[in-house]
């Protein structure tokens, strides 16, 4: 398969630089197990990429739960300090610091908001994530009105970029079904690196499929390829 050449590069953060989507998992399960309710994977992947009220609003309704968006995002406000410990998932650093090493210009998008993002990167990942210029906080940007799989954050984000790229040569990493369909809304080609348990027939629409970040090859999108 041949791929466009791209200029800028959009990451997504939880899922896929970070482990925080197996943290969301024990933190919703902790709640729910209150209520006698189970956070079954099939919920879960409707969830992945939305922002945090979209999230509490979905499970509230589905589990039928005796709760208020609110209430159900404080609540699970006092479970997020196992945040702090997050873990960077393989091929994430080496990927970052080789497009910031070449100049290529590198954005995040991500659906939390910016007080998640300093608790999921303040304590051992601030030095990395200081590579990217420009961030977008999905949760807690007015400027996303609408989150993943809408286009907002995308192209909010390809915005803040100076020379203001065409979304044609903008390349988004994803880990989500919601974020492949926001970025192919946005106009821009998407690399997903799923969930393991994730059924691949919901990978189809994402323009390249990779187990893991360890195996992109920059230079199938016309960027720089790495040097070992």
């Amino acid at each position: 398969m041949v791929f466009k050449p791209v200029t800028h590069v959009l990451f997504d953060m939880d899922g896929l630089l970070l482990n925080t989507e197996e943290l969301y998992t024990v933190l919703f399960q902790n709640m729910l197990s209150k209520y006698g309710k189970e956070y079954k994977y099939d919920l879960k992947l409707r969830l992945m990429g939305r922002q945090a009220h979209e999230s509490a609003k979905i499970i509230i309704t589905e589990l039928d739960l005796p709760l208020t968006v609110e209430q159900f995002l404080a609540e699970s406000k006092k479970g997020e300090k196992i945040f702090q410990d997050t873990k960077l998932l393989p091929g994430a650093q080496r990927l970052i610091e080789h497009l910031h090493q070449h100049k290529v210009p590198i954005a995040l998008a991500t659906s939390s908001s910016e007080e998640s993002y300093h608790l999921k990167v303040d304590k051992h990942h601030t030095e990395l994530f200081s590579l990217f210029r420009y961030k977008t906080f999905g949760g807690s940007d007015p400027n996303v009105q609408l989150g993943k799989p809408h286009p907002d954050i995308f192209l909010v984000t390809a915005a803040k970029f100076p020379d203001k790229p065409d979304p044609a040569k903008c390349l988004v990493f994803e880990d989500a079904v919601n974020g492949v369909n926001a970025a192919l809304a946005a106009g821009m080609q998407v690399v997903l690196v799923p969930d393991p348990q994730m059924d691949r027939s919901f990978t189809k629409e994402a323009t390249l499929v990779l187990n893991s970040l360890e195996e992109f090859k920059p230079e199938l999108f016309g960027l720089p390829p790495f040097d070992d």
